[in-house]
């Protein structure tokens, strides 16, 4: 999905949410974000192979999406601190059943596949904390 879909008044709801979340970083940073601020030198040290550009371009877009506000206090260095708005705590509760429901796939999955590991069973970074949006 492109980033061009986030804007486009013409799809289904549905899409227009995905269109949000689509990336490998938005989600897990939507939970991060959900339990705290956050300076983005933590979330790059929490999110081992995130790169600060990376976690830079991903940030910007969730800010113009609305769902990420950024604080720059003065003094020296500058400190930056992002937190969910409003709009970003509505999209983040929206998407926990969906957690939920994915979490159960997992699951049947696991009782599906005999006693081999599998990638599901690898633990990520987003898997090391439980959360409301806990993203596997």
């Amino acid at each position: 999905m492109t980033r061009g879909r986030a804007r486009d008044l013409n799809v289904c709801g549905v899409t227009a949410a995905i269109a949000v979340i689509d990336g490998k970083w938005k989600t897990i940073l939507l939970w991060l974000l959900e339990t705290a601020p956050r300076r983005p030198g933590e979330l790059v040290r929490r999110l081992p192979g995130l790169t600060e550009k990376v976690l830079t371009q991903t940030l910007r877009e969730m800010e113009a999406d609305g769902l990420v506000h950024r604080e720059v206090h003065d003094g020296r260095p500058l400190k930056t601190v992002y937190s969910l708005t409003d709009f970003g705590r509505e999209l983040s509760e929206a998407l926990a059943p969906l957690s939920d429901w994915g979490h159960r796939r997992l699951e049947k999955l696991a009782q599906e596949t005999p006693a081999q590991e599998t990638p599901a069973q690898e633990t990520s970074a987003g898997d090391a904390q439980a959360g409301p949006l806990s993203v596997s």
